[in-house]
């Protein structure tokens, strides 16, 4: 595609000027493009994605030293998740930049796992040009304040592990998932599932999936129990068990 954005944009745009500019441009190739799969991003991406990972765990080891692998684990899987590396891509433009095989459509349009693969081949880039600490900068400033947001916030957008968890802390047994009603097509379908614990059921919830609907139908089960708040702004927050207790 001749009407991508100068690689020099991209410079600006993640704060690094590259010594080898090749590296950039590499980073930005689709397989559907590539003449060969070698000279596509997908090594690129391979090894950004392990770097991204490395750095994103020496943070948080550091940065919550009394927490435990669970905790951590939890965190760094949504702070590294394709959605916020996919989130990140749109924030600097890079699909501005990519080059696409004519099969693929335009840049407006793209698929979340192809905008992931993006970011993490540029910080593979990046490490290969100039090192890890270069990496690191951009890694950090660009996921430090998810990271906390991820940490304050406690659920990591998986309202089901945190219900799962809360009612077995409180001796309330598990929850069952029940799907009520479904509607349209195979290949669209909606679901209606509600929630069960014990002898209570929670408000049911559409989704465009059974795991959007379970998530949903998690959350509500969670604010109708008082584990969670939800402030005005639908910002939703975690509270301590001894918040909830009595």
């Amino acid at each position: 595609m001749d009407d991508a954005v100068p690689l020099e944009v991209i410079e600006q745009r993640i704060d690094y000027r590259f010594q080898d500019q090749r590296l950039l441009a590499q980073a930005l190739v689709h397989a559907s493009v590539a003449a060969v799969r070698t000279a596509s991003n997908e090594r690129l991406e391979f090894l950004g994605d392990a770097i991204l990972g490395a750095v994103v765990c020496d943070r948080l080891y550091r940065r919550f030293p009394n927490e435990l692998e669970g905790e951590l684990t939890k965190i760094k899987s949504n702070a590294v998740s394709r959605r916020v590396c996919a989130e990140i891509a749109i924030e600097l433009g890079l699909a501005d930049a990519v080059q696409l095989g004519k099969g693929m459509g335009d840049r407006t349009n793209l698929p979340q796992s192809l905008l992931a693969a993006l970011f993490e081949s540029v910080i593979g880039a990046v490490y290969l040009d100039g090192g890890i600490e270069p990496a690191r900068a951009i890694i950090l400033r660009l996921l430090d304040a998810r990271i906390e947001e991820s940490a304050r916030l406690g659920h990591q957008q998986n309202f089901k592990s945190v219900l799962q968890q809360s009612l077995q802390r409180r001796d309330l047994g598990s929850p069952v998932y029940i799907v009520l009603d479904e509607k349209g097509p195979d290949h669209a379908k909606c679901f209606e599932i509600c929630v069960e614990a014990g002898t209570r059921r929670f408000p049911a919830c559409w989704g465009m999936s059974k795991k959007s609907a379970e998530q949903q139908a998690a959350l509500e089960a969670l604010v109708e129990l008082g584990f969670v708040e939800r402030s005005e702004s639908g910002e939703i927050r975690v509270l301590p068990e001894d918040a909830t207790a009595g």
